[in-house]
């Protein structure tokens, strides 16, 4: 991977930590290159929490 492929990918994830409290991100690798970076999170209601 070429280092501004490389600064891109670090520059996503950075942003995407950021904002991320509750979940997981994902990165996809297809030859040794990542080619996509996926972000689920899971939102805590406080209704759930009287259960």
């Amino acid at each position: 991977m070429k280092p501004s492929e490389w600064e891109e990918v670090t520059s996503h994830l950075e942003k995407m930590l950021e904002t991320l409290n509750f979940g997981s991100i994902t990165l996809v690798v297809q030859d040794g290159r990542v080619v996509q970076i996926e972000k689920n999170e899971k939102v805590r209601l406080q209704t759930n929490k009287k259960r």
